[in-house]
């Protein structure tokens, strides 16, 4: 049976993958213009108001304006769910994954307004920051899997190449976190007022950059043995981007930390956090393939699987 879209899944997938990482952004903008308490209540954004006003200022626009990206994102979510449901045939894998990514929105604000209500707890903000990075991990797998069909992964490499692979999306996850260490030990908190960690930035910059040394290795290494694997051609493409998106990921983070950290370098690096992560997931996705012919997880609504054909049996 053809496969029937009534709303185009994969482009919507894209959006909320793109949009997701905006607020990753923007959520950067909020923190190092001193806008993190911008509106300084939550869900309102004063007393009185659930908008900004014209006493909050610049710093109330920008982070009023943080907030209503988070409506966006949901409605762009719910697309995705709507247009999974209305496939036919229905996938499972979609499904689920679409309403993953719509379930942590809302998740992602109440944080949010926790991050308020704590007063740009460093912890809290960090933990803000990595639901965004999981998220960003749900929309990138809907995506891949709007063009993908329902059965077994086939892998494309050796199983030593997956395990190394794995090994790296490890690394590549710890060094966003050890990045939000960082960050919360640093300046730019968001507020004049709003207190740090307490860790030694200069020991918490030197973990960070060890773990980025760590993952640079790790991908280089993925890379020769693709290569030596005879991998296909995507699998060795999506590597060599990791690897110069890192490159530059660590340069910025490296003229930041001696520039004693500029808000545009800041701002960019965070930007690139995201885009290490997306990097790393698609090196993890070029090293298997679903065919597109696959059976579907489960029939549509309505309908039941055909029954399997009787044998005619064998003359006598």
């Amino acid at each position: 049976m053809p496969e029937v879209r009534f709303l185009p899944l994969r482009p919507l997938a894209l959006a909320s993958l793109i949009a997701n990482v905006a607020l990753v952004v923007t959520g950067a903008a909020v923190r190092l213009t001193g806008s993190g308490l911008g509106c300084p209540t939550w869900p309102r954004c004063t007393d009185a108001s659930y908008t900004t006003t014209a006493e909050m200022g610049v710093h109330g626009v920008i982070e009023f304006g943080n907030r209503l990206l988070t409506f966006a994102l949901g409605f762009i979510a719910l697309a995705c769910v709507v247009a999974a449901l209305l496939e036919r045939p229905r996938r499972r894998a979609r499904v689920l994954l679409s309403i993953a990514v719509l379930l942590y929105i809302p998740l992602q604000a109440v944080i949010g307004g926790i991050t308020v209500l704590t007063n740009l707890n460093p912890w809290v903000v960090g933990l803000h920051f990595l639901v965004s990075i999981v998220i960003i991990a749900f929309a990138y797998a809907l995506w891949r899997r709007s063009a993908e069909g329902d059965g077994p992964p086939v892998p494309l490499v050796p199983r030593p190449i997956n395990h190394l692979a794995w090994i790296l999306t490890a690394v590549s996850a710890a060094v966003i976190a050890l990045g939000v260490v960082v960050t919360g030990s640093g300046p730019h908190a968001g507020d004049l007022d709003a207190k740090r960690n307490g860790l030694d930035p200069a020991a918490a910059s030197q973990a960070h950059a060890d773990a980025v040394f760590l993952l640079l290795g790790l991908t280089v290494a993925l890379i020769f043995a693709l290569r030596a694997a005879s991998a296909p051609r995507a699998a060795v493409r999506a590597a060599v981007v990791l690897l110069a998106i890192e490159l530059g990921q660590g340069l910025i983070g490296f003229v930041q930390y001696f520039t004693h950290l500029p808000v545009l370098l800041v701002g960019a690096h965070m930007l690139g956090a995201a885009l290490v992560w997306t990097g790393t997931l698609s090196v993890v996705w070029s090293l298997r393939e679903r065919p597109l012919d696959a059976a579907p997880a489960f029939p549509p609504a309505g309908l039941s699987p055909a029954p399997a054909e009787e044998p005619i049996p064998a003359p006598r």
